[in-house]
């Protein structure tokens, strides 16, 4: 690998930052090539302020404009795929989530095809997985399983097909007559300092005095610390790139998880914000089955309403299912052919993102105290 250069796309997100991050830290890394659609002035700043030697290239370009796609992948060894539309509630119109996760997925790999580039590592989701339906228990369950989401919801069903052109592209012909060589990370719940969905569910909290949403107490899930997923994209891109290695690699997708503990969502949110006083809503709410024929009433309303007004319900079917399941897995066979093991361990996450909510508790105090002033 002397000499090696890659490319992140979504550099700018909550995962892709931490990517470059560790990147930075790689032996015989040349360059870092960022892409993101905007990139906001910290985030470049901070990219300029990581202290390293390495050159560091920031690419603002649309993952669905092809041309600067094409340019973005020139002389890239690596390719770290990572932008992605995430929406599980309908907040975009389904044509954009499917033009941005599949459509620009396509693109991409066409890039590399073009650009010859050898290796491609998707960040794709537990969601391609499942869960179809809340009433299904799995527990560690493994890439053998073969366990395949039935959602058409256009979230899950856009990135299990792109995860799905991504593994048929390995060993694609490139344009300089060498192989294309792909795998897809699929990371659980991705939580940690900076989490845009904690950000939310924090500042939800904040303005309800103190009462965290209790939207998920039925589930069980291993939710992964956000720089235990990059490290298993920098040791993906080890991988692919290793002769010995490879072999193995290409054309797999990986569970990656951590030693969170397994507990439910609510349960994880709490145990990170209760130090700065947040506790979970104890009020009366509605059993599984009731909310969630509720969610399927209101999808049928927003489906009949269409034609004359755009009704997008609080919550839908997929969203109650995800939020409720028992659904967690084993990071054995990315420990095995990866060689991953977690970076961070579960108190240093907890004391990290938790130190984070701290921040987020103080200014809003500030905020309330500049008004009442």
């Amino acid at each position: 690998m002397p000499g090696w250069s890659c490319l992140v796309t979504g550099a700018g997100g909550f995962l892709g930052q931490r990517i470059v991050q560790l990147l930075v830290q790689e032996k015989d890394l040349k360059e870092v090539r960022v892409l993101d659609k905007v990139f906001r002035p910290e985030t470049r700043e901070e990219f300029f302020n990581l202290g390293t030697s390495i050159k560091m290239t920031v690419l603002e370009g649309d993952i669905l404009d092809t041309q600067c796609l094409r340019r973005a992948c020139q002389g890239i060894s690596v390719v770290i795929h990572t932008a992605a539309l995430i929406d599980v509630t309908g907040v975009n119109p389904r044509q954009t989530i499917l033009d941005v996760n599949l459509k620009g997925t396509q693109n991409l790999l066409e890039a590399c095809v073009q650009a010859s580039v050898p290796a491609f590592i998707y960040c794709s989701t537990v969601d391609v997985a499942g869960p179809n339906s809340y009433k299904k228990i799995i527990l560690n369950g493994h890439e053998e399983q073969n366990h395949e989401s039935t959602w058409s919801d256009p979230y899950p069903y856009s990135k299990k097909m792109a995860e799905k052109a991504v593994l048929a592209a390995n060993g694609s012909i490139l344009k300089n007559g060498g192989t294309l060589h792909t795998c897809a990370l699929r990371p659980m719940y991705i939580y940690g300092d900076r989490s845009p969905f904690l950000f939310n569910e924090i500042i939800r909290a904040l303005k309800n005095k103190g009462i965290l949403n209790a939207t998920g107490k039925f589930s069980i899930a291993n939710p992964v610390y956000v720089e235990n997923v990059a490290w298993a994209h920098i040791l993906a891109a080890r991988g692919l790139q290793d002769p010995e290695k490879s072999q193995n690699i290409q054309g797999q997708f990986y569970y990656i998880s951590d030693d969170t503990p397994h507990q439910s969502y609510d349960d994880l949110n709490y145990t990170l914000s209760k130090e700065w006083g947040l506790c979970l809503d104890s009020s009366w709410s509605l059993p599984l089955p009731l909310l969630y024929w509720l969610a399927f009433l209101l999808e049928t309303v927003s489906f009949l309403l269409r034609p004359f007004y755009n009704y997008r319900p609080p919550f839908n079917c997929h969203l109650v299912t995800l939020s409720n399941s028992k659904f967690t897995f084993s990071y054995k066979k990315a420990q095995r052919d990866l060689g991953y093991e977690p970076l961070v361990s579960w108190e240093e996450a907890k004391q990290k993102t938790s130190e984070w909510i701290g921040t987020l508790v103080e200014q809003h105090r500030e905020t309330l105290d500049a008004k009442s002033q």
